[in-house]
């Protein structure tokens, strides 16, 4: 799964770059500043593809349908099972429709006992970023203006992953990133051959401090090594 998720980079710029923008893109999200503890239902961003440009949405992390009668169902949408993606009645219409990326650096997941939990990080090995696949949707709130969310899609652990946890987001290529997105496709089931294990070799993951646990936290003391040493 992703529960938790890393946007590190300090220049806005080369985000922009990186990510195939224009520039001044990441205006629309306001002052860009580096993330280091995205966590469910807080705001973020999403890549879409807008007259065949790749272009910014702001968008809160946990997917709520049209019909949603409120937020109170946002965190258990953070994640969206790519197996069964397009008959799960809160996702199948955005997977239909509203196909998106988010872009990350790093996730998070946890190890050991629930007395001894210790934090990892996990990011490419080539330092590039993570172009998770992603559904958003709109709602309106009883009262108040149109808002977007999204949801990350996992899929089976590759072997790296397996030794933490059972699934892991599904990382794109910059490639399929914009076949993903395309909202012109025809026949987005035949999309589903993305939805897999990246290759056991493009990820790495290290130890960091447990400063993570908390939401509240943000900053780059949060990965810093573990007191007690390196698991790894």
């Amino acid at each position: 799964m992703c529960g938790r998720f890393t946007l590190t980079e300090r220049n806005g710029k080369l985000i922009e770059a990186r990510l195939g923008l224009t520039d001044g893109a990441l205006d629309a999200i306001g002052d860009y500043v580096p993330r280091y503890n995205i966590a469910p239902t807080q705001p973020y961003f999403v890549l879409v593809t807008r007259y065949e440009n790749r272009a910014i949405l702001p968008a809160r992390w946990g997917l709520l349908p049209y019909w949603s009668k409120d937020a109170s169902r946002a965190s258990q949408a953070i994640n969206a099972k790519s197996e069964t993606v397009e008959s799960t009645p809160t996702f199948r219409e955005a997977f239909r429709k509203r196909r998106c990326v988010v872009p990350a650096d790093g996730f998070y997941e946890w190890t050991g006992g629930r007395s001894a939990r210790q934090a990892l990080w996990i990011r490419r090995r080539d330092g590039q970023l993570l172009l998770f696949a992603g559904l958003y949707e709109e709602w309106k709130p009883a009262a108040g203006n149109r808002e977007t969310t999204f949801t990350i899609l996992t899929c089976a652990a590759n072997s790296t992953m397996a030794a933490v946890h059972n699934r892991m987001p599904v990382i794109l290529s910059d490639r399929d990133a914009d076949d993903w997105m395309n909202p012109r496709e025809a026949d987005p089931i035949a999309l589903k051959r993305m939805l897999i294990p990246v290759n056991n070799d493009v990820l790495e993951m290290r130890p960091v401090s447990a400063l993570v646990n908390d939401v509240r936290n943000e900053g780059p003391e949060l990965l810093t090594a573990p007191e007690q040493g390196s698991l790894f």
